[in-house]
């Protein structure tokens, strides 16, 4: 089982953009879902995990207030729904799964990643 990331684009300053993330196959089984992103040439980052649930949401502190992450049991979708987009945004975002009852912002503590999607932000 593989995930799969999507909804990357180009896109200027203030535009919005909504990355989904599935498996390809099966259903997304997960204690928390998370999307982390990555600049070439950087460590990769947290950007924002959730629970299974749905009752837990944490965000790094600089996309907070702009993006929302969520996700659709029924559509066995993680989305990340992100807002007033800002050149700095610019990376390779990343869907990832934890199958772990506790957990951290650490990318150590997510073990099912996807290939990632690709967003850029002009100024």
């Amino acid at each position: 089982v593989q995930l799969q990331a999507s909804g990357g684009g180009l896109v200027q300053a203030g535009d919005s953009l909504r990355l989904s993330c599935q498996p390809s196959e099966g259903p997304l089984d997960y204690i928390a879902a998370a999307w982390f992103r990555q600049v070439p040439g950087k460590e990769r980052e947290f950007v924002a995990s959730i629970n299974w649930r749905g009752s837990s949401r944490n965000y790094a502190n600089s996309v907070k207030g702009r993006f929302t992450i969520s996700r659709s049991i029924g559509q066995n979708t993680v989305y990340l729904q992100m807002n007033n987009l800002k050149p700095e945004d610019t990376a390779i975002y990343y869907c990832t799964t934890s199958l772990l009852q506790r957990y951290t912002n650490s990318p150590a503590d997510f073990s099912l990643w996807g290939q990632g999607t690709l967003v850029t932000v002009s100024s």
